[in-house]
C-alpha cells in the first residue's frame, strides 16, 4: 500500500491512532529511562502491512485528564537510528491506552520502539515486523493461538515460542503471531471463594467492579469491569513478553464479550438477557487493549466513543436471524473486527467475527435435551443435527415436525427458523467476495471456531453395553461451531470448489484441542469432496475435555471407554476420546481391553473420519505456519498442561511436536497432508 502522508494521517484518524511518519534516521534525544512498573501492561504492537504498523502501551497517571507521551521507532535496538518520532495522548477516557499508526516504514523489516512520558520515565523497548510487499516470493511464517486463561493457568506456549524463536535462523523466525480468541476470560472466579478446579489452583486476575455473578463466576457489565479484567491478563509476564517480541493480528472469540453470548445478548452460563450496553463495553475494552485496524465509533483520536444504547429485548429477527432491534444493531456494530490482510506473494490472512452476527445456535432449544440419552455422554443424532441446523430450508423447505431418538419423539424446535448462519449475511458476502478475488497462493481462513466434524459410530457399539440402543447412523458430539453449521459451511466450501480456487486453507481456536484435516461439506456416506486444508489450535492454558473428564466421567460408566481407558498401574486414563473421533468405537473398546494401539487401529471405520489426520482433545500449547510458493507447513507444538508457570527459560519440556505438510494443489485437485513426529509421542491422537 502506498500512501501519501496526507492520506496516511487520514486513515490514522480513521482507525483511532495517532499518527507517525518515518523520515532520516537520527540518533535519539529523548532522555529515556527504563521504568517498567509505569507501564505495568507493556507494549505490544499489532496489523502489520508492508509500510506501517500499530503501535500500543498504557501509562496510567495518578492525576489528571490528558497527558502526552512520546514514541519512538529505530532500526536498532539502541535508538540510535530513530526513524519516526511522534507525541501521543493518554487519558483516563481510554483507560490511559494510546495507539500510534506508524507509517513510511520499510516492508518486511524489524523495527524497535519505546514510550516515554515527559520525566523522561520510558516504557520496555518492543520489537515489530512490517509485512511483506505483495510481491514478495519469499515464505512467510507465523504462529496461530488462542484460549489463555490466566485465572486457571500459566502462558508457558509464549515463553517456549519466545525460546525457539529468539535461536532461529531469521528466515525461520515468526512474522507474527495470530490470536484467535479468548485473549481474556470475561467469566473471573476469586481464589478466596473457590481455590481450586481440577487439579488446577485459581489465581488472582481481577476485581470486577459493577459486574454480575453466576455460582462463582464473576462477570463485568461495564467497560470499567472489562478494562480491569484486560489489566490483569497483562500482568502475565510471559505474554507481556510475547506482546513486546512480535506484532499481534488479533480477532475476538466468545470470552471477550460473554460465554455464551451471541450478537448482544448476554448469557454467563444463565438463560441470557438483553446487553447491549455490555457488548458496546466489552468492544470499547478490546479497542482500548489490542492493537488492530479497526475503526472506532468516535473516528478520534483518543478515545473509543461508545454509542449511547438501551438494553431492551431483542424479538424480531430478519430472515437470517440477526435481531433488528436497533440497540442491537448499533451495539454489534460499534466495533467491527473482520478484515483481511496481506503477506507478500503468497498469504491472504482473512479474518472474521464467529459471534457478533450469528444466529442463535438452534441446540438451545431445552427439549433437545431427552434425544441421544444420558447414557451416550453427549452424542447427538447426527441427522438430527443437520435437521435443526438447516431449519426451514431442510429437505428443499419440507423440514420433519418432529425428531425421533428411539421412541422418544418431539417436536422440531428448529422447524420455521432460518438455516444456521455463523458469519451473518453481511459478512459472509465480504468474506465470499474476499476468497474470489484472493491473488496469493494460500487463502487463509481465520476463524476462530473449528471446522472439522466431531462425530462418532455408536451404530457400532455391541448389543447390551447400554440399556437403551442407538437408533442407527452417526453421531454428533460438537455444535455451536462450523463442525455442525452444515449449510452454512457447504455454502462456503461449494464457492471454494465452483470458483476453482486452490490453496484454501482454515486456521482455528477454541476447542482446546489440536486437530488436523480435510475441510469437505459432507463426511461419507454423504460425498467426501475435501477442497482446502482445515486446522485447530490448542489452548496456550484453559482446561480441555479431556481434563474434565478425567475428573467427572464416573469410572463405571458404560461407555467410559470411549473416552478413557484405564490403564493398570498408570497414573491417569489413555484419552480415546481421540480414538473414538478417528477411528471408532471398536477401535477404543478393543484398546480399552488390550493396550495394543496397532491392533486397535486395525478395527477403524474407515467411513468414520476421513476428514481427520490428527486429533488431541488434551493437548495445550500453539502452532505455526510456514507458507511458500510450494506448500503448507503446519507444525503442533504440545507442552505439559500448564497448571504452574515453569522456571525454566525454554517455558519446560513438551509432550510432542507434529508436522502436517500439504503440497499446493491445482483447482480441481484434492488437498493432500503429510504427517511427520518430530519429538516425543502424541498417544492416540493419530
Amino acid at each position: 500500500m502506498s500512501l501519501s502522508r496526507r492520506e496516511f494521517i487520514q486513515v490514522a484518524a480513521a482507525i483511532g491512532a495517532s499518527a507517525a511518519w518515518c523520515g532520516r534516521a537520527k540518533a535519539s534525544r529523548v532522555q529515556w529511562h527504563e521504568r517498567r512498573e509505569l507501564y505495568p501492561q507493556g507494549v505490544a504492537s499489532g496489523d502489520p502491512d508492508s509500510g506501517s504498523v500499530i503501535l500500543w502501551t498504557r501509562r496510567p497517571f495518578a492525576k489528571g485528564t490528558r497527558r502526552r507521551l512520546t514514541v519512538e521507532v529505530a532500526t536498532d535496538k539502541d535508538f540510535r537510528a530513530v526513524v519516526a518520532r511522534a507525541r501521543a495522548t493518554v487519558s483516563p477516557a481510554s483507560d490511559w491506552t494510546t495507539r500510534v499508526l506508524v507509517g513510511g516504514l520499510e516492508p518486511s523489516r524489524i523495527y524497535w520502539y519505546r514510550f516515554t512520558d515527559d520525566e523522561g520515565n520510558g516504557s520496555r523497548v518492543g520489537r515489530t515486523i512490517t509485512a511483506p510487499t505483495e510481491s514478495d516470493e519469499r515464505p512467510v511464517n507465523f504462529a496461530f493461538v488462542s484460549c489463555q486463561s490466566v485465572n486457571e493457568g500459566k502462558l508457558n506456549a509464549y515463553r517456549r515460542m519466545i525460546f525457539e524463536d529468539e535461536r532461529a535462523d531469521p528466515q525461520d523466525q515468526l512474522a507474527f503471531v495470530l490470536h484467535l480468541g479468548d485473549f481474556i476470560y470475561e467469566v473471573v472466579e476469586y481464589p478466596d471463594e473457590v481455590k481450586t478446579r481440577y487439579d488446577r489452583t485459581i489465581y488472582e486476575v481481577a476485581r470486577i467492579p459493577d459486574g454480575g455473578k453466576n455460582g462463582n463466576l464473576h462477570y463485568p457489565l461495564t467497560v470499567d469491569g472489562y478494562r480491569a479484567v484486560y489489566r490483569g491478563y497483562l500482568a502475565d509476564p510471559d505474554l507481556e513478553d510475547a506482546r513486546a517480541r512480535w506484532p499481534f493480528v488479533s480477532m475476538w472469540d466468545n470470552h471477550e464479550f460473554s460465554w455464551q453470548g451471541w450478537q448482544s445478548i448476554v448469557k454467563p452460563g444463565d438463560a441470557g438477557r438483553p446487553g447491549q450496553s455490555v457488548k458496546v463495553a466489552a468492544n470499547q475494552a478490546w479497542f482500548e487493549y489490542i492493537p488492530a485496524r479497526v475503526r472506532a465509533p468516535s473516528g478520534s483520536l483518543d478515545v473509543f466513543g461508545p454509542p449511547p444504547v438501551k438494553n431492551i429485548a431483542i424479538d424480531k429477527w430478519d430472515e437470517n436471524g440477526l435481531g433488528v432491534e436497533p440497540n442491537n444493531l448499533v451495539a454489534i456494530n460499534s466495533l467491527i473486527g473482520y478484515r483481511a490482510l496481506r503477506y507478500g506473494r503468497h498469504l491472504d490472512l482473512i479474518i472474521t467475527d464467529q459471534h457478533s452476527y450469528r444466529s442463535k445456535d438452534p441446540t438451545d432449544d431445552p427439549s433437545l435435551a431427552s434425544l441421544g440419552g444420558s447414557e451416550f455422554n453427549g452424542m447427538f443424532p447426527e441427522d438430527a443435527m443437520q435437521i435443526l441446523d438447516g431449519g426451514r430450508s431442510f429437505n428443499g423447505g419440507n423440514p420433519p415436525a418432529e425428531l425421533v431418538f428411539g421412541e422418544v419423539r418431539i417436536p422440531n424446535p428448529q422447524k420455521a427458523a432460518p438455516a444456521q448462519t455463523i458469519l451473518g449475511a453481511r459478512q459472509k458476502a465480504w468474506f465470499k467476495d474476499k476468497l474470489r478475488a484472493s491473488t496469493a497462493t494460500w487463502k487463509i481462513w481465520a476463524n476462530s471456531l473449528g471446522c472439522l466434524d466431531w462425530r462418532a459410530d455408536p451404530q457400532n457399539l455391541p448389543a447390551g453395553l447400554t440399556k437403551q440402543q442407538w437408533p442407527g447412523g452417526y453421531a454428533s458430539l460438537g455444535g455451536g461451531d462450523h463442525g455442525s453449521a452444515y449449510v452454512e459451511r457447504r455454502e462456503i466450501y461449494d464457492l471454494v470448489r465452483d470458483s476453482g480456487i486452490a490453496g484454501f486453507a482454515i486456521v482455528s481456536g477454541d476447542r482446546h484441542s489440536f486437530w488436523a484435516g480435510y475441510a469437505s461439506a459432507e463426511l461419507p456416506p454423504g460425498k467426501f469432496e475435501p477442497v482446502g486444508l482445515s486446522f485447530v489450535g490448542a489452548s496456550l492454558a484453559s482446561p480441555g475435555v479431556m481434563e474434565a473428564y478425567e475428573h467427572r466421567l464416573p469410572r463405571d460408566h458404560p461407555l467410559r471407554a470411549l473416552f478413557l481407558a484405564d490403564r493398570p498401574g498408570a497414573g491417569k486414563p489413555d484419552w480415546t476420546f481421540n480414538m473414538l473421533l478417528k477411528h471408532g468405537v471398536r477401535s477404543c473398546l478393543d484398546y480399552a481391553r488390550n493396550f495394543d494401539l496397532k491392533r486397535a487401529q486395525r478395527l477403524s471405520n474407515p467411513d468414520l473420519a476421513p476428514h481427520l489426520d490428527f486429533v488431541d482433545l488434551g493437548g495445550h500449547g500453539y502452532a505455526t505456519v510456514r507458507i511458500s510458493g510450494d506448500e503448507m507447513r503446519t507444525e503442533f507444538v504440545c507442552i505439559p498442561r500448564p497448571i504452574v508457570r515453569s522456571d525454566r527459560p525454554d517455558g519446560g519440556p513438551l509432550r510432542y511436536r507434529v508436522v502436517h505438510r500439504a503440497p499446493i494443489w491445482n483447482p480441481g485437485e484434492r488437498p493432500r497432508l503429510v504427517q511427520q513426529i518430530l519429538e516425543g509421542d502424541p498417544g492416540l491422537s493419530i
